[in-house]
């Protein structure tokens, strides 16, 4: 390496903290972490190395890494509060295990089997603006697809955080953005669609904030208001975004789930989803993050 690459390389290195493990770090395994950043409830995280991924939590960059059979976590020297951001945006802590443990994994084989092989699996806490932006672009697209799109937004409109990562620019911004230039990033239909939310929720100042404040039927009842948001796309963004862990999104993974390993083919979606939220309970959402990752991984297939 020449060098002036080393010297760039030393100068990019002094501006992160140390390493520093996960509380409850032992409960994480390399796939748990893997799949809680990158298996699909956030698009904000970039792998840099095998086990190693760089991403944005709030305005922060943080990166994560699995090393030497442990979770581990650094951030750019200049961030305030980390440990709390990180405790926050992980749901480190007993709270959330205590909702695990109220799962009905003790009678459902299946879910144990699940909860078992991702060990560690969580449920990522994040801003609901950013969230609800993502899924509304999720439809008919795959995960590397909708980053990249959300990548494209971010680096035209967005402050740039550190080399080649960029904020959210926020709905206030995306008002003004003419839906013609949106569809010049590839966004295709969904550009009328976050155009017109853009303009939705700009004209109405403080609603959004509002939504993580009102009870679950209500903050989905408004986010169906927005063009372009069905029950799957409000479900996600209040289950990954707003912090409602009784939601339970549908989409083709766990619609595969329900009819395969609970029998329920020729259910509508509606009977699938009252069926969730009496079987799985008031956290049927981490019940769904577990079924949902263990179908896309193939896990259930193999046992």
């Amino acid at each position: 390496m020449p060098f002036g690459d080393i010297q760039n390389n030393l100068k990019k290195e002094s501006l992160w903290g140390s390493w520093c493990p996960f509380e409850y770090g032992h409960r994480f395994t390399a796939l748990s972490l893997e799949e809680t950043l990158m298996g699909g409830q956030s698009f904000d995280w970039h792998p840099i190395a095998n086990l190693h991924w760089r991403g944005r939590v709030e305005r922060n960059i943080f990166e994560c890494r699995w090393q030497n059979g442990e979770a581990e976590w650094r951030c750019q020297k200049k961030t305030v509060h980390p440990e709390e951001l990180i405790e926050k945006y992980f749901c480190l802590g007993a709270g959330y295990e205590a909702s695990l443990n109220e799962l009905p994994w003790r009678s459902d084989p299946i879910l144990d089997l699940c909860m078992k092989q991702l060990k560690g699996l969580r449920i990522l806490r994040q801003p609901l603006d950013q969230t609800l932006f993502f899924f509304i672009l999720s439809s008919a697209k795959s995960i590397p697809q909708i980053q990249a799109i959300g990548d494209a937004v971010f680096q035209r409109y967005g402050d740039q955080l550190i080399e080649d990562m960029y904020s959210f620019p926020g709905w206030a911004k995306l008002a003004e953005i003419p839906e013609e230039d949106l569809r010049l990033l590839k966004m295709g239909y969904r550009a009328k669609y976050i155009s017109q939310s853009a303009k939705f929720i700009n004209d109405q100042p403080g609603w959004l904030e509002s939504i993580p404040q009102m009870k679950y039927v209500d903050a989905k009842n408004e986010l169906l208001k927005l063009p372009g948001v069905g029950a799957k796309i409000a479900d996600c963004a209040l289950l990954f975004g707003g912090n409602f862990l009784e939601a339970f999104p549908i989409d083709t993974w766990i619609e595969k789930s329900l009819e395969k390993r609970y029998s329920l083919e020729g259910w509508s979606t509606s009977q699938k989803t009252h069926f969730a939220r009496v079987h799985f309970g008031k956290f049927a959402g981490l019940a769904q993050q577990f079924l949902f990752s263990a179908e896309r991984l193939g896990i259930l297939d193999k046992h």
